[in-house]
């Protein structure tokens, strides 16, 4: 598919594909979903393993963290 024709599937300018594809920050997310379907690439991870891994990397992450948390000994002024 040329670029004129995918900007003409997807109703838009030239101009606001090429935004699409230098991610700029003025294209509406609807049209990087859009485009990403309309050319078949995937934008998120659909492997349910890859999400419990990450889960078990987390969970060890937590493991080592303290117990509780110290209080301060000075009282905190927050009076401005």
């Amino acid at each position: 598919m040329t670029e004129s024709e995918l900007a003409e599937r997807l109703g838009i300018a030239r101009s606001t594909l090429r935004r699409i594809e230098n991610g700029n920050i003025r294209a509406e997310i609807g049209l990087f979903f859009e485009a990403a379907s309309l050319t078949g690439v995937p934008l998120f991870n659909e492997d349910q393993g890859f999400v419990y891994r990450l889960s078990d990397r987390v969970d060890d992450k937590i493991a080592v963290l303290p117990k509780h948390v110290y209080k301060t000994q000075e009282p905190v002024d927050d009076d401005f």
